[in-house]
């Protein structure tokens, strides 16, 4: 990591979790580069960056300021982490979940008419790869986003695509709420996720559309399950 990400993260941690009222001036250009010793060509690169996640707006003239909440940009895979890292965030979750739920099942009926050859087995090996690491926790989350990644991917829509990197996100900043590591919770996990891959490479879209529904509604069901637990305590 360089020094410019070094100081983005440090910098959008502080926003992110609070230390800057949203709404509020931040401090000089100046006195930035003294607090994080750093210098001004730096500093106006992680400003660049952090505009660019809507978490800052700088101001010809005017000087920086952040962002209201509401508009950060909450599909960045870095906004995200930076928020729930300071704590649960429920409405944000909430949010999460339904964008996914919105979305997959769209995208799921999509690759089941549109797939190719190709993208079957590119699907496929990231469900093998769930199954081969159902011991692993981190391995095995990591091969199931690349199975949703796939499927977005074999739709061969342009615009759709360019959406992956921000359902990469929800998936993760969701995963702590949603993953149980009995055996019993792996098994249906990898049983779901085994019929929508035969949805898709049966070309049938209407049982895609329904098991890519049926997963993400089971995924909220136990995201809220576990708010409400928190909430609770």
């Amino acid at each position: 990591m360089t020094k410019t990400d070094r100081l983005i993260e440090a910098f959008g941690k502080q926003i992110a979790q609070g230390d800057y009222v949203p709404g509020s001036a931040l401090p000089s250009e100046a006195e930035l580069c003294t607090r994080f010793e750093t210098s001004r060509n730096v500093l106006r690169e992680v400003v660049k960056v952090l505009s660019t996640k809507r978490l800052i707006d700088a101001q010809r003239h005017r000087g920086l300021f952040v962002m209201p909440r509401e508009q950060w940009n909450y599909l960045d895979a870095d906004v995200l982490e930076w928020v729930l890292e300071k704590g649960v965030n429920q409405d944000l979750i909430s949010s999460l979940i339904e964008v996914r739920s919105l979305i997959e099942p769209t995208i799921s009926r999509w690759a089941a008419e549109r797939a190719t050859a190709v993208d079957l087995v590119a699907i496929e090996a990231n469900l093998n790869a769930m199954i081969a690491s159902r011991g692993h926790p981190h391995a095995f989350h990591e091969a199931d986003i690349g199975f949703h990644n796939a499927i977005l991917l074999a739709t061969h829509n342009v615009v759709i695509q360019q959406l992956s990197d921000a359902i990469t996100a929800l998936q993760r900043a969701i995963f702590d709420y949603t993953f149980r590591t009995d055996d019993a919770h792996i098994t249906r996990t990898i049983g779901v996720h085994q019929e929508l891959f035969d949805a898709i490479r049966r070309k049938n879209a209407v049982a895609a559309e329904e098991a890519s529904r049926h997963m993400v509604l089971d995924t909220q069901d136990r995201a809220f399950a576990e708010l409400v637990k928190e909430e609770v305590s």
